[in-house]
């Protein structure tokens, strides 16, 4: 029996950026993507969950967006994010479990969703070198989302919150209270096209990856290669 390849959206989007490497992909795949000697700071995701409380706080308040959101407008409401457990999706034809955790899902007032994922980081428009995953993460969203039913998604965007840390803005007697001190964010929206048609390929892709009994040839010049050759030439014999 074909062992399910069990992807999130994100992580299918790796296979669409221009330094994909097809080696390092399998052995991420292989390990359910649990690399050793990683660690992600929990800030950035606690940055992220405050972000959608803010959101979802305002709009229960006066039932619109925020006006650094209101491009995405107008709205009558927000579906609360489902767990990753309720938002995957089986794609039979691939043998793949497609999964994801979107971060916000807006009510338009057209009846269709909006689909936006929060990232604490720089906006540097096209110049983000990891926008292409960015975009198949909300699309891989945007498929999830109109197989199970939870209505026909018509925008994706992503919203980047960006810490405002120059100094005269820290000088600023408003940011500091008896326990602490606040930081000031800049948020810039970054509308993503809805192609949902662009997924296929990654499927067959990471199928095929996922199937090789043995890793595949890095790609040329890939530094995570570099350095696991480097490792392991310091292993024991």
């Amino acid at each position: 029996m074909t062992e399910i390849l069990r992807i999130s959206g994100k992580n299918l989007g790796e296979f669409a950026l221009p330094e994909f490497c097809p080696r390092c992909a399998w052995l991420k795949l292989k390990t359910h993507n649990r690399l050793p000697y990683q660690i992600f700071p929990g800030i950035f995701s606690s940055i992220d969950s405050y972000t959608k409380h803010v959101v979802h706080g305002w709009i229960d308040k006066h039932g619109d967006l925020p006006t650094w959101l209101s491009k995405l407008g107008p709205i009558i409401g927000y579906i609360p994010p489902p767990h990753h457990s309720q938002f995957q999706l089986e794609l039979p034809n691939y043998g793949i479990l497609l999964t994801g955790a979107p971060d916000g899902m807006l009510k338009l007032v057209d009846g269709t969703i909006a689909i936006i994922d929060y990232k604490t980081a720089k906006y540097t428009a096209n110049q983000d070198k990891l926008l292409p995953m960015y975009e198949v993460q909300l699309n891989a969203y945007a498929l999830i989302a109109e197989r199970r039913d939870f209505g026909e998604v018509s925008k994706l965007a992503l919203v980047y919150a960006e810490p405002v840390t120059d100094a005269e803005t820290a000088a600023q007697p408003t940011i500091h209270s008896p326990d602490g001190f606040a930081m000031q964010f800049s948020v810039s929206v970054h509308p993503v096209e809805l192609n949902m048609d662009r997924l296929a390929p990654l499927f067959i892709r990471a199928r095929e990856i996922f199937d090789l009994p043995a890793p595949p040839p890095g790609r040329p010049g890939c530094e995570d290669c570099a350095r696991l050759h480097s490792l392991l030439n310091w292993m024991p014999r």
